[in-house]
């Protein structure tokens, strides 16, 4: 499961200087090297011709500066040098290193809330960068945007050495996953988890319990995964939500979720916790 790297520390003080760690993107494609994907100087862009349309510091990591750089937003995706290619973040999955994947992640999603709040949303003129904080603010009426972060709830229900799994509609064929959904005004963790079960599935829940949260910036969203245990009902899928969902015995699960996501960790941890306890 993806994480911040422990020594990172976010930062909005940074100027793009040749030997800052860039992160490039085209809109929310990242730029890299086909043969070798790997976190890049400011130097090594600049020199192949790539100009910033709009720069945001991200932090310090282990003493390097990195910064965030968009090209601009009518750049073609697919007009790169030879060997490389600007992919959404999901393609670089496996290449990248997990602390440059991961610090790519909060790039995108600050560069995304910068491309889509550059006007007021309450009166229409462009807004300024605030001072000081991470922050866009309108000079006319004062209203003051921070990035957007959409909460979600994941879970996984659990009966007897069963779990109950969904495969989305827009999932790889055979590929099946904890049960997910956004929030809705008002609304706490708890009261979606159940809820969130229920609209999919048709199954009520008991005794859900906090398993820990990722950032996923698809583009904006911060999953925070419980565990649940069976009530009652039948499963019955929402066809709008899911093609498919099923109680799976442990040893016969079927194709699960990429290792970096909070979904395998959630899934693996609590598959650990049943056969440490019999099941």
């Amino acid at each position: 499961m993806l994480r911040t790297p422990i020594d990172f520390q976010p930062a909005l003080d940074l100027e793009l200087h040749p030997d800052a760690v860039v992160h490039l993107f085209v809109r929310d494609s990242l730029v890299q090297s086909l043969d070798e994907p790997r976190a890049l100087p400011w130097r090594t862009w600049r020199a192949m011709g790539f100009q910033p349309a709009r720069v945001h510091p991200i932090g310090r990591h282990q003493g390097v500066d990195h910064i965030a750089v968009a090209l601009p937003d009518d750049h073609p995706a697919d007009l790169m040098p030879d060997g490389w290619k600007a992919a959404n973040l999901r393609t670089w999955f496996g290449s990248l290193d997990d602390e440059t994947l991961s610090i790519a992640m909060r790039a995108v999603q600050i560069l995304e809330w910068d491309r889509t709040h550059q006007f007021c949303g309450a009166c229409g003129i462009p807004t300024e960068q605030a001072s000081g904080e991470r922050a866009k603010r309108c000079p006319r009426c004062r209203l003051t945007v921070y990035p957007r972060i959409s909460p979600a709830m994941m879970a996984l229900v659990t009966k007897g050495n069963q779990l109950l799994l969904g495969r989305g509609v827009n999932f790889p064929p055979g590929r099946y996953s904890a049960l997910a959904g956004f929030l809705e005004a008002g609304e706490t963790i708890e009261e979606c988890v159940a809820r969130e079960v229920r609209e999919e599935t048709n199954i009520e829940i008991k005794n859900p319990r906090y398993f820990a949260s990722q950032s996923w910036p698809f583009p904006n969203s911060l999953m925070i995964a419980f565990t649940a245990e069976y009530a009652s009902g039948e499963v019955r899928h929402d066809p709008a939500e899911l093609a498919d969902a099923q109680w799976f015995d442990l040893d016969a699960l079927p194709q699960m979720p990429p290792r970096l996501s909070i979904a395998r960790a959630l899934i693996d941890a609590t598959i650990a916790r049943m056969r440490a306890n019999g099941a």
